[in-house]
C-alpha cells in the first residue's frame, strides 16, 4: 500500500510520468473499479445490504488513512478485523448477496445473441401488445410520431414518459380504467403521453362502419407524417394509417411488416452490449 511519503514524493510522480502504458493501465483500472462500483451500487440500492457497504466503506477508508500517515498498528488491527467481517458478512447476509448472484447471472445474456436495435424492441412490444388485445376486442389508437412534431397533441394527454412495453400498452387501453379514453403517442422510442385526443378526419369518403377512433387516426394522418393504428372495440381489426392513407383489416403479418418497415431504418443502431449492461435502452 501506497504511504503518504510515497505520494508526497515528486520521484513517484515522475516515475509514471516517464511510462505512459503504466499510467494509462492504472487509469483504465481506477476507471474499471468506479464502474463496477457504481453500478453494483444502483443494484443494491435499498436493500438491507447496503447498510453493510456503507459501513465497510468508511471501515475502509479510515484503513486507507491508516496507512497514509503510517499508523501501522491501527492498519493492522483494521486489516484483521476486516478479514473476520467478510467471513460473518457471507454468514449473516446469505440470503441477500444469493439473490445478488442470481440477478448478476440474469444478465449474462448480453453478450449472447444478436444485439437489438431499439426500434425493434420498440415493434416487438407493440406486436405483443395488440396480439393480446385484438382477439379480445380491447379498442387501442396509438401515433408514433415522425419527422413533424406531435406537440399539439400530445398537449391534450397525460404525460407518462415511459419504456415502451406491451404490458404497460395492454395496460392503458383496458377498459375502465383512467387512461384508455384517448389515445397514445410514442416518440423516440417511449410512450410520451396516454389519453391524448386527435383531431378526427372530415372525408366524406369513410365508411359509417368506422368509429371515432378510425376517424381520430385517419385525421392525424393527415395533418402529419406519424404511424397510427387502431385495435377495434367492435371487432377487435386492425387498421393503420399513414399519410391521409388507410388500411383496415389486416393480417397481424400484415400489421407487422407495416410497423416495422415503417419503425425500422435500414442505418438502425443496435444497442452495443456494454450500454444494455448499463441498463441503458
Amino acid at each position: 500500500m501506497l504511504s503518504l511519503n510515497q505520494l508526497l514524493d515528486p520521484q513517484y510522480w515522475e516515475s509514471l510520468l516517464a511510462s505512459p502504458w503504466t499510467a494509462l493501465v492504472h487509469l483504465i483500472d481506477i476507471a474499471l473499479v468506479i464502474y463496477i462500483i457504481y453500478h453494483l451500487s444502483k443494484s443494491l440500492a435499498g436493500t438491507k445490504i447496503m447498510t453493510l457497504i456503507k459501513g465497510v466503506f468508511l471501515f475502509v477508508l479510515a484503513q486507507i488513512v491508516a496507512g497514509l500517515l503510517g499508523l501501522q498498528t491501527i492498519f493492522w488491527l483494521m486489516n484483521l478485523v476486516m478479514s473476520y467481517a467478510v467471513i460473518a458478512a457471507v454468514v449473516i447476509f446469505a440470503p441477500e448477496f444469493r439473490a445478488m448472484l442470481e440477478k448478476l447471472g440474469r444478465t449474462t445474456h448480453i453478450f449472447s445473441g444478436p444485439a437489438m436495435t431499439s426500434e425493434e424492441m420498440v415493434v416487438q412490444s407493440i406486436v405483443k401488445s395488440v396480439k393480446y388485445m385484438s382477439p379480445r376486442k380491447i379498442g387501442a389508437l396509438v401515433a408514433i410520431e415522425g419527422a413533424r412534431t406531435l406537440q399539439e397533441y400530445r398537449s391534450t394527454g397525460i404525460e407518462l414518459d415511459a419504456v415502451v412495453s406491451g404490458e404497460l400498452l395492454i395496460n392503458i387501453f383496458i377498459p375502465n380504467t383512467p387512461l384508455h379514453d384517448g389515445a397514445v403517442v410514442i416518440k423516440d422510442n417511449k410512450v410520451a403521453v396516454a389519453s391524448a385526443y386527435f383531431p378526427l378526419s372530415e372525408s366524406p369518403g369513410i365508411s359509417k362502419e368506422f368509429g371515432t377512433r378510425h376517424r381520430a387516426a385517419i385525421g392525424l394522418s393527415e395533418v402529419s407524417d406519424a404511424f397510427v393504428f387502431v385495435v377495434s372495440e367492435e371487432t377487435g381489426g386492425l387498421s393503420i394509417a399513414v399519410n391521409g392513407n388507410f388500411r383496415h383489416d389486416l393480417t397481424m403479418k400484415e400489421f407487422e411488416a407495416s410497423l416495422r418497415s415503417h419503425l425500422i431504418s435500414e442505418n438502425a443502431t443496435p444497442i452495443s452490449w456494454w450500454k444494455r449492461l448499463g441498463g441503458q435502452d
